[in-house]
């Protein structure tokens, strides 16, 4: 049926001259009819489906039933791909290239007569690199993640995705494991199609979508291999036609109140502390003013509901059993800032989980008697981290949330795997990684949560405070500073620490501190010397010039903001 408001589409298709001839004529090789042409909506379905992201591997399956949505409701679905992060896989690390997508994304959708989109995502990354592209072009958006494994199951107890994989390496590296166990272990973790199981920063990323509006309701915690799924899909595909129809673009939807919702959502789900680095990012692209403060503000005295690993013992399946994210926001109540914010559905947030009812109180917990009471990801600052810091208390050891020891210090990596079961450390000790931020790795890699030495974990030693310019997975668990700013290969405090000096934490002060006094301090930064560029071509040395720091989402300086959606020239 022909439209009565000229779509951005019909720029291409409706032209009558050569440009529209050839337009047309091209695409009929795939059997689009005549009528295929008629004004109607063209909705992209961005594809992040790969071989070599076996998070998403299903997602060519999903792309059809969001086709046959589209089709039901008078659209033209075209489904295009875009490069895919696969975390298992790429290295150095995938967050090296989520700019790099969330260009190919934008570009994608500015380049072609596309009216709406619906972004096909799962893996950590590819949530917020093609939320971030998509926000820069703000056609009306949807997301369809490709949702959680099934619980793994390794002689009678639920294996987690990630987290488990990190006591196994402990218990590997003590011997209190046998390779032979690992090998078993290994062939039980991941049994069906889907992302990491664990509430890791794949389904962190697949709640922030839902408690964003984003998606439909329901969508983050069902199994990947769950037929409601694909019936979710299809709806999608309905529902992404009457967004274009109803020209509710994405900058609606995802506002500031989406964003603040997502914060109390994040701390009530026990969600991955990477969720920092990716919403400041996207607030960037949104034109929406976010910083660290509103961060932590948000997230303090936001209870703990959800009791998943790593935080606690379940995982996503049971997560969903038990009521999933509508359970939860309901749950939230009062706590959640704005329950009248707009959804994909139309409706508000409130509106579409007036009937959610939590089935398990073993994994969703009432709000007045929580895991924890203060769940929300903390910013930490002091001469240590000026622009700041993360930590996850929900997955930190209590009795190590205020303390003072002394530091260990690796530089880099490689430094790391050199020494780490050689240093003289003690059950004090505060250990120290530079070189792994945004400019000197480069990309940020999760090494944040690396493994203690042996003498420690020999010694019944499980955790220790250690400090960070990079990240950790969102599967991993301790005592964790992350994302110090400004890093070590900018000249930040965290390049100038020496072995031996004194480092105080104090996370309900929100206080992270270097005990040197400050004339050391100065003569130690001029003594010291930047680190070499990373690499002299290619998108390494575009990546090292232009990005930023983490307190700023590490996104390019010249992505920051929208260039919106304007029809490009024609190409003949």
């Amino acid at each position: 049926m022909a439209e009565t408001r000229a779509l951005r589409s019909h720029t291409w298709f409706g032209d009558q001259g050569v440009l529209g001839f050839t337009h047309r004529s091209w695409l009929r090789n795939q059997g689009h009819p005549d009528h295929a042409f008629d004004g109607r909506p063209v909705i992209g379905i961005c594809q992040t489906a790969s071989d070599l992201t076996p998070c998403n591997a299903h997602l060519r399956e999903i792309a059809e039933h969001v086709k046959r949505g589209v089709y039901e409701a008078g659209g033209l679905p075209m489904e295009f791909p875009v490069t895919s992060l696969g975390e298992v896989l790429m290295r150095p690390t995938t967050m090296l290239f989520r700019n790099l997508v969330s260009m190919d994304v934008e570009e994608t959708l500015r380049a072609n007569p596309l009216d709406g989109v619906v972004l096909l995502t799962g893996c950590d990354k590819t949530t917020p690199a093609l939320l971030m592209g998509a926000a820069s072009v703000d056609l009306p958006t949807m997301v369809v993640g490709g949702g959680p494994m099934l619980n793994g199951r390794f002689r009678g107890k639920q294996l987690g995705s990630g987290t488990d994989v990190w006591r196994f390496a402990d218990a590997r590296r003590t011997g209190a494991m046998s390779q032979a166990d690992m090998n078993a272990a290994e062939a039980c973790m991941s049994r069906s199609s889907g992302h990491c199981n664990t509430m890791g920063t794949a389904s962190t990323m697949g709640c922030w979508a839902e408690s964003m509006g984003l998606s439909l309701p329901g969508m983050a915690a069902l199994p990947a291999v769950d037929s409601r799924r694909k019936a979710m899909a299809h709806v999608t595909g309905i529902r992404i036609v009457e967004l274009v129809r109803e020209d509710v673009r994405m900058s609606s939807i995802a506002t500031r109140q989406a964003l603040e919702n997502a914060v109390v959502v994040n701390a009530a789900i026990g969600g991955s502390s990477n969720f920092a680095v990716h919403l400041l990012a996207l607030a960037g692209r949104l034109g929406v003013d976010f910083d660290l403060a509103d961060l932590d503000r948000l997230g303090r005295s936001v209870p703990l509901l959800v009791d998943l690993m790593p935080a606690g013992r379940f995982l996503m399946e049971d997560f969903c059993y038990a009521g999933g994210l509508p359970a939860v926001l309901r749950e939230l109540g009062d706590l959640l800032p704005h329950p009248d914010a707009i959804t994909v559905t139309g409706g508000t947030v409130a509106e579409n989980v007036v009937d959610a009812e939590v089935f398990d109180r073993e994994v969703i917990r009432t709000a007045s008697d929580p895991l924890r009471t203060d769940a929300g990801l903390a910013v930490l600052r002091g001469n240590l981290a000026p622009d700041g810091a993360i930590i996850k208390p929900a997955a930190a050891s209590p009795s190590l949330l205020r303390h003072t020891g002394r530091a260990v210090v690796f530089h880099g990596v490689e430094d790391l795997h050199a020494r780490i079961d050689t240093v003289e450390c003690d059950r004090e000790s505060v250990f120290v990684l530079t070189g792994v931020g945004p400019r000197g790795f480069p990309g940020m890699p999760e090494v944040g949560n690396f493994g203690l030495p042996r003498t420690l974990l020999e010694s019944g030693v499980d955790d220790a405070v250690r400090i960070s310019d990079g990240r950790m997975s969102g599967t991993a668990f301790g005592t964790v500073v992350l994302h110090v700013a400004p890093e070590s290969a900018v000249g930040g405090p965290l390049a100038l620490v020496r072995d031996g000096d004194l480092i105080e934490l104090d996370v309900a002060a929100r206080r992270l501190h270097l005990a040197v006094d400050d004339d050391e301090l100065a003569a130690r930064k001029a003594a010291w010397t930047p680190p070499p560029r990373a690499s002299e071509r290619g998108w390494v040395r575009l990546y090292v010039d232009h990005v930023g720091q983490a307190d700023r989402g590490a996104d390019l300086d010249f992505l920051v903001g929208g260039s919106g959606a304007p029809v490009p020239p024609g190409n003949h």
